[in-house]
C-alpha cells in the first residue's frame, strides 16, 4: 500500500474513447486540476487547455475486469456479496468471451503494441484479465518462455497464456477495489498465485497472507479516493510512457471523481463516470510537480545567436 498525502499536482485528461514487495517509492506531494472552465466572454483571452512538455506526460489504458460470478450473484441479490462462496472471484465463461474481444481490439488498435507496462490488482478476476488482455498467444512447445497463467488456472477453461513479446506485467496493492467484508474482494495468497502466473511480478507485495482485508471493517469511499490518488502519483514516478492498468469498478468511480474538477460538466462526467465490465479508457496523465526526472528525447536545443542573424526581439533589445 501507499502511504502519502492526497495533495497531487497531476492532471488527468481523456484521450480516447472507451472500448464495450519491495516498498513502492516514495511520492512527491501533488494538488488534482485539469483544465479551467471559462466564461463565455474569456473565451478568445485566456486559454481553457492545458499546455504541457511531452516528456511530462504519461498515456494510461484504464480497464475494469470483465464479468466475475460475484457480479452475476450479485445482481440478482446484493447480499450474494456477503457470500464465502464467491471468496477471490474468478471471471465466468461471458467474462473469458469480453476479454478475447477486448484483447482482439487492443491488438487491432495498435495499444497491445505500445504497452510498455501492465499494473494489475492482484485478485484472480483482474489478473484473469490483464493476462487474457495483453498477454500473448497460446503457449507453443519448444518455445521456452515464462508463462503469464498456466492452463486452467482459476476455474477457467483456458489454455495457457504466454509472455512471448509482451511487455512486464507487476502486481500492486494499492488498485484493489473496496476492502473488507465482501468475500470477492479478498485476495488468495501469493504463494497460489505465483504458481497460477508464473511471469507476474509479485514482488512489490510484501505478505503472502492478505492482510489488508478486514471481515468487519468495509473501506470508506473517501479512503479508496485517497489511495487511488496515491496511486497515480506513484505511476507517474514510473519510467514507462505507456502504461495499462486493470482494476475494478468502485476503485476507478472513487478515484477518477477526485480529477476534473475545475472541467467544464461534461469533461468532469466522462472522466469519473463508471465503467462496465471489461471497459477500456485511455487517458493523458500530467506530472506537473517534476515528480519524473526523464529528460526530453525529442526536444532540440537549438543555437543562440547573437550576430547580425539574431532574430529580432534580441537585436530589438540592444
Amino acid at each position: 500500500m501507499i502511504h502519502q498525502s492526497m495533495t497531487s499536482n497531476l492532471s488527468f485528461y481523456i484521450s480516447s474513447v472507451s472500448h464495450l514487495s519491495s516498498p513502492l517509492p516514495s511520492l512527491s506531494r501533488l494538488s488534482l486540476r485539469c483544465c479551467s472552465s471559462l466564461p463565455a466572454h474569456d473565451m478568445e483571452t485566456k486559454p481553457s487547455q492545458g499546455l504541457y512538455p511531452l516528456h511530462r506526460c504519461k498515456t494510461i489504458h484504464l480497464v475494469r475486469h470483465a464479468q466475475g460470478i460475484h457480479n452475476v450473484e450479485g445482481e440478482k441479490n446484493h447480499k450474494a456479496y456477503l457470500s464465502e462462496d464467491l471468496f477471490d472471484a474468478h471471471l465466468t465463461p461471458l467474462g473469458w468471451q469480453q476479454v478475447d474481444n477486448l484483447h482482439k481490439h487492443v491488438n487491432a488498435s495498435g495499444i497491445s503494441n505500445r504497452i510498455e507496462l501492465v499494473v494489475v490488482s492482484p485478485l484472480l478476476r483482474t489478473l484473469q484479465t490483464a493476462v487474457g488482455t495483453f498477454g500473448g498467444e497460446g503457449y507453443k512447445d519448444g518455445v521456452n518462455t515464462p508463462l503469464l497463467m498456466t492452463a486452467g488456472a482459476g476455474n477457467s477453461d483456458r489454455p495457457a497464456i504466454s509472455r512471448l513479446n509482451r511487455p512486464p506485467f507487476i502486481a500492486v496493492e494499492s488498485c484493489r477495489e473496496h476492502l473488507g467484508v465482501h468475500p470477492c474482494d479478498r485476495r488468495s495468497n501469493i504463494t497460489k498465485y505465483r504458481e497460477l502466473f508464473p511471469a507476474i511480478d509479485f514482488s512489490l507485495i510484501e505478505t503472502d497472507e492478505d492482510v489488508l482485508w478486514k471481515p468487519d471493517i468495509r473501506e470508506e469511499d473517501k479512503d479508496i479516493a485517497t489511495r487511488g490518488v496515491k496511486f497515480f502519483n506513484w505511476l507517474s514516478t514510473r519510467k514507462e510512457k505507456e502504461i495499462a492498468v486493470v482494476t475494478h469498478s468502485g476503485f476507478l468511480y472513487q478515484t477518477l471523481n477526485s480529477f476534473g474538477n475545475d472541467c467544464d460538466p461534461s469533461v468532469k462526467n466522462e472522466i469519473s463516470k463508471k465503467f462496465v465490465n471489461c471497459e477500456l479508457r485511455s487517458f493523458v496523465l500530467v506530472d506537473k510537480c517534476m515528480s519524473s526526472s526523464d529528460p526530453p528525447m525529442t526536444n532540440y536545443p537549438g543555437t543562440i545567436l547573437t550576430g547580425e542573424d539574431a532574430s529580432s526581439d534580441i537585436a530589438d533589445q540592444k
